[in-house]
């Protein structure tokens, strides 16, 4: 009896050093917040890093695109991480955030819910700092122009990833113009001589959807101007604001969608007022918008299209430019925006500043740790 007993445990703790020897760490999974990744590390920096990742929303296509080429950079770096959806509210992740340092995050990475503000990207920064570990923002603003460096520069242990934000308005601005100066007749379905356009807001108060509403108009116009042309009409002369805002502030393909399919109901050839020409703060509102012309005959690859332009580079919007059902796109860099939060997670991983190395990134005037991605125009060429 004895003899079996011992040959029992014996085998159990023989199964038991397999597990251990093959499993590494396993992964877990959260049940609604967040979706939890564990890889087994090559060095033991990395191993001791625990990462939580904090995406506004899943939903935003070009999000969804830094998303699965961050966890692709992290897991190659065997960095153990968990991604959290705030699905778009501010409250969700900042309970998300008090989870997972409770639970043992020793670095956040944050695409922050409520852009732009400083009460909650301070309310970040306090977690944080309370816990004594090190922040990294991406994508959207922690700070306006009014404040800027006021939130970056209250924390040592903090960085920032993302983009200028008017350098993707002055580039889509000028891309719109360099092709209505080429093809304005073309453009001007109804030849009066002025080409009427509509204006697709991602959310209001976001600093790039507001610098994108602003100089895409501007520039293309100062374009125009430069080449006695006539300067673009909103196509509703009730709306003051000369854009359409996404309610929600998702920059989705439903809200745009939603909005082009009431304006052709009343701006339209047969009514001889029709929208000429589309700009829209990202690719999912241009893809909202091109689906509501297809609907009505128009940007099916041939035949009578409009001009529509994004910003964002998706795969779906190459697409489109790709089926000439779209003209152009700014690209926003998803993997050059991951490899550099990766890069700042290893130098968290091995107990280095968040900034050190980074001297060949683009970084502000300004505020020394907030890097630029650049942006790049994409009208079917690589």
């Amino acid at each position: 009896m004895k003899k079996r007993l011992m040959a029992m445990l014996l085998c159990v703790a023989m199964t038991a050093a397999m597990v251990v020897g093959c499993g590494g760490s396993g992964g877990s999974s959260d049940s609604g917040d967040g979706d939890a990744k564990e890889e087994s590390s090559e060095g033991g920096a990395a191993s001791d890093l625990n990462v939580g990742v904090f995406y506004y929303t899943y939903s935003d296509t070009y999000i969804a695109s830094v998303r699965t080429a961050l966890d692709g950079k992290l897991e190659e770096k065997g960095i153990t991480y968990q991604d959290y959806d705030a699905n778009n509210n501010q409250t969700t992740q900042n309970e998300q955030i008090d989870t997972a340092i409770q639970t043992g995050a020793n670095l956040l990475i944050v695409n922050i819910v409520t852009s732009g503000s400083v009460d909650a990207s301070t309310q970040i920064i306090d977690k944080a700092k309370a816990a004594d570990i090190p922040v990294i923002f991406f994508n959207r603003a922690v700070e306006d122009d009014d404040t800027e460096g006021q939130v970056l520069g209250s924390y040592e242990k903090c960085a920032f990833v993302g983009t200028d934000a008017p350098e993707a308005g002055h580039m889509q601005g000028a891309m719109i113009g360099d092709y209505l100066v080429e093809n304005y007749d073309k453009v001007d379905l109804n030849k009066d001589g002025k080409i009427s356009y509509a204006m697709f807001m991602g959310q209001l108060g976001n600093a790039e959807a507001i610098y994108r509403t602003q100089y895409a108009v501007e520039d293309a116009n100062a374009k125009l101007k430069e080449n006695e042309k006539p300067e673009l009409v909103f196509f509703d002369e009730s709306n003051t604001d000369k854009y359409q805002v996404d309610q929600d502030g998702a920059w989705s393909a439903a809200a745009a969608n939603n909005y082009m399919t009431t304006n052709l109901s009343q701006y339209n050839e047969g009514n001889n007022n029709m929208i000429e020409l589309i700009i829209c703060n990202n690719d999912g509102m241009a893809e909202g918008a091109i689906a509501a012309l297809n609907d009505k005959g128009y940007n099916l690859g041939e035949g009578k299209t409009i001009p529509v332009f994004g910003v964002d580079a998706t795969d779906a919007a190459k697409q489109l430019i790709g089926d000439g059902k779209m003209v152009g796109t700014i690209k926003q860099d998803a993997d050059g925006m991951a490899d550099c939060i990766a890069a700042l997670t290893q130098n968290a991983a091995d107990g280095k500043g968040l900034m050190d190395g980074t001297d060949s990134y683009n970084k502000s005037d300004k505020v020394a740790n907030k890097i630029y991605i650049p942006y790049g125009t994409y009208t079917g060429e690589e």
